[in-house]
């Protein structure tokens, strides 16, 4: 029987949020059909030995290959990434190289935020039609439009668009390789964001909304759920604010609870939430390792 193309999906992580990623894996490994197969390419961030032992352990081999990158190897000769001024991780950039250092054959990729777990079958997201489109992303349920003083494009009148203009989150990416390449998709972003740095208050958001503007496809919300909203029955769904390791995480304790039923079967069961001492270190070395970078 032949052994079936794997789906090519695409993470990044540091050393803090690789719990996170278990969980992760193990809620795609739990509700894929049983004749799929994943290969999953980890964008690590100074991930250690150990964790990567602990990773590879919590698998399942009969269906996750997992790929391990450096934050350095992806990044093309002659690129630099954006500094923002924001406390977020440099390897938030990381999704923006990723059609550069997947095999060329492979010319649909899902990228996930690692803050994520998975409640379907994540193979129906690859039956998507991209051809006329360089990502399929959800639509960002706090911001809806560029328009939103809050969160969207604050100077989207200066750039020319329309507040009206629909705003995706970045958490997932169905992404097109080959055309993402040949738009040169990754050196518009970076130039944007670095040529509107106090505008980029969600610095990765801010230049993939903007340079893909109206060129998205909109993927069912339900692909990404926010742990703030309650709903029954999510697809997917994204620990966006306080990530359900904290003691602090005041979102809906269903998800939460979900996180720990798959966390259970890492080999980081019996894990116990953290205080905010180590969510605000992570933050502080954040912005120190932007600038020593």
């Amino acid at each position: 029987m032949p052994v079936p193309t794997p789906l090519n999906i695409v993470v990044a992580s540091d050393n803090h949020y690789i719990i996170l990623l278990a969980a992760l894996i193990k809620s795609i490994e739990a509700n894929i059909s049983d004749n799929k197969r994943i290969t999953i390419y980890i964008i690590e961030d100074n991930v250690s030995a150990s964790n990567k032992k602990k990773l590879q352990l919590s698998i399942d081999p009969k269906i996750t290959s997992l790929i391990w990158r450096g934050m350095k190897e992806v990044i093309p000769e002659g690129m630099k990434l954006p500094l923002d001024r924001s406390s977020y991780p440099l390897n938030i950039y990381m999704r923006l190289f990723i059609p550069y250092f997947i095999p060329e054959e492979i010319e649909k990729v899902l990228y996930l935020d690692v803050d994520m777990i998975v409640q379907n079958d994540i193979s129906v997201l690859f039956e998507n039609d991209l051809s006329s489109y360089v990502i399929g992303a959800v639509l960002d349920p706090r911001i809806v439009t560029f328009d939103n003083s809050w969160g969207g494009i604050l100077n989207f009148k200066e750039l020319g668009f329309p507040g009206s203009t629909r705003y995706f989150n970045t958490g997932l990416l169905l992404m097109n390789t080959k055309k993402w390449r040949a738009e040169n998709v990754t050196e518009k972003i970076i130039s944007c964001i670095d040529n509107n740095k106090k505008f980029a208050n969600y610095p990765d958001q801010y230049g993939l909304n903007v340079v893909l503007a109206n060129q998205w496809l909109e993927l069912n919300p339900l692909w990404n759920h926010f742990c703030t909203i309650d709903h029954p029955g999510p697809f997917l769904i994204h620990f966006v604010q306080r990530k359900p390791i904290y003691k602090s995480y005041d979102n809906i304790e269903e998800f939460k609870n979900l996180f720990y039923k798959y966390l259970g079967q890492t080999k980081w069961k019996g894990f116990k939430p953290i205080g905010e001492s180590s969510r605000y270190l992570k933050k502080l070395k954040n912005i120190i390792n932007k600038f020593w970078s």
